[in-house]
């Protein structure tokens, strides 16, 4: 027998969810996979095929830069398509972006180098990175909206997680994709071998594609239309306006604020940590402490997997015992966490090296986000949902994610390989987030139909 999910009028059965489910996966997936292929070859391949005549030190750093550059069009992209998504539906949002995002990793694969085409090799690199960026702006948070407005109220910090599976699968295949290419020999990888993943990727955006063009629309945004028309209908029958003029319409919900810094603070202690250990530590292995490249690749391999294990648990846990204490508990663990992670770093022990890796990916870096997909949500009212919170976690993004990797290698060029300012960024990108906690309210089992934010 097949159960049904009531939000107002609005049904859904649980076939609709997991569809649902997979779904944002899949396109979430998809976003992650994206990106940590581009943030890994940026570390390991494009400094030498896009920018072959910087010295070592500058051209990691270069390639860096585009790397943030991506992150640069997704506030474009979430504010574009976050309003989109909240007057039209999500559902219609989320076919746009997994095309754009997939056509764009996939012409990647397809760039020729700086040695064939000189000049326009990087700057149409850029164009793809631009493209992918604007699209991938909206992905997460759209799949995030999705799963949450479809998830049962007591299950929700459970159910939403698993659009951070997604984020997990995508981290996991690119990382052991790598660990598979660091085999090839250097000529080998360099001319052809990098090229592959990007290329393979168009497969998983065909599946999703097809996928989303089956799903129903989101519950909470057909419950919020249903409210709106009511609104409307009652509003004409008192006024005598006919429904649909402009006298008749509900009015719209006040914002304070509040609940999108809070929302934009969470963000940059998870994106923040997790652009300085799966991007730049992961180029720092290589250029800064001279170990083997396979070393960094293949401990993120093992934090997806342990990912797979602490992203339900870390969900199901907010459900328990709420959104704020796990969020707190999670980010005061990594501010705490940073200094002894670099520190076993420096021993350059391939074993303290991935096991700080690990750690800080599975426990710290994954555990925010579960928590993330479902608190974040329940911050803001119905009607402005998609927008904010794409705003909210792109913005934060761009703030941390997209410029860490950046700053980070400034600071380790300009205090020559000293550990400390390493250190420091984490910390503080931890202890934003965990001041954030004191602030937000408690949000567990919140009503999604309300149109009024929650701080």
């Amino acid at each position: 027998m097949t159960a049904t999910i009531q939000i107002g009028a609005t049904q859904r059965s649980s076939k609709d969810l997991i569809r649902t489910a997979v779904s944002g996966w899949l396109g979430t997936a998809m976003e992650y996979m994206d990106f940590q292929l581009y943030s890994l070859a940026a570390a390991i391949i494009f400094p030498k095929i896009f920018f072959p005549n910087f010295d070592p030190a500058v051209g990691l750093l270069v390639a860096f830069i585009t790397y943030g550059v991506g992150f640069l069009a997704r506030p474009v992209g979430a504010w574009f398509f976050g309003r989109m998504g909240d007057r039209v539906g999500r559902k219609k949002v989320l076919v746009i972006t997994i095309m754009m995002m997939g056509v764009s990793t996939m012409l990647i694969g397809f760039l020729p180098g700086y040695a064939q085409i000189g000049l326009a090799a990087p700057i149409l690199l850029v164009v793809l990175r631009l493209a992918q960026g604007f699209g991938a702006g909206a992905e997460l948070s759209g799949a995030s909206v999705m799963l949450a407005e479809y998830a049962p109220p007591k299950k929700r910090g459970l159910i939403a997680s698993f659009v951070c599976l997604g984020t997990n699968s995508g981290t996991l295949l690119a990382s052991g994709l790598w660990v598979l290419l660091t085999l090839l020999p250097e000529e080998a990888l360099m001319s052809w071998g990098w090229r592959l993943p990007f290329i393979a990727s168009i497969g998983i955006t065909l599946y999703a594609l097809w996928m989303r063009r089956n799903l129903k629309e989101s519950p909470v945004f057909e419950a919020t239309r249903e409210q709106d028309a009511a609104a409307a209908a009652a509003s004409a029958a008192t006024s005598g306006t006919a429904v649909g003029h402009s006298a008749a319409q509900p009015a719209k919900a006040k914002r304070k604020g509040k609940a999108f810094f809070l929302a934009m603070a969470l963000r940059i202690g998870e994106s923040g940590n997790s652009a300085m250990i799966q991007t730049f530590l992961i180029g720092y292995i290589v250029t800064g402490l001279h170990m083997d490249k396979g070393v960094g690749t293949f401990a993120l391999l093992i934090g997806s997997i342990i990912g797979f294990a602490t992203v339900p648990l870390a969900g199901w846990l907010s459900d328990k015992f709420g959104r704020r204490s796990m969020y707190r508990a999670l980010s005061g663990f990594q501010m705490i966490f940073a200094i002894p992670a670099i520190l076993m770093m420096q021993s350059r022990d391939p074993f303290l090296v991935s096991l700080a890796l690990i750690i800080g990916l599975s426990v710290s870096v994954l555990g925010m986000f579960s928590v993330q997909s479902a608190y974040v949500n329940e911050l803001f009212g119905s009607r402005n949902r998609y927008t904010q919170l794409a705003l909210a976690k792109e913005i934060g993004g761009v703030l941390s994610g997209g410029l860490a990797p950046i700053i980070a290698a400034g600071l380790l060029a300009l205090f020559t390989n000293s550990w400390w300012p390493i250190a420091g960024m984490m910390v503080l990108y931890s202890a934003i987030a965990f001041v954030a906690t004191f602030l937000a309210p408690e949000t567990k089992g919140r009503d999604l139909t309300l149109v009024e934010d929650a701080a």
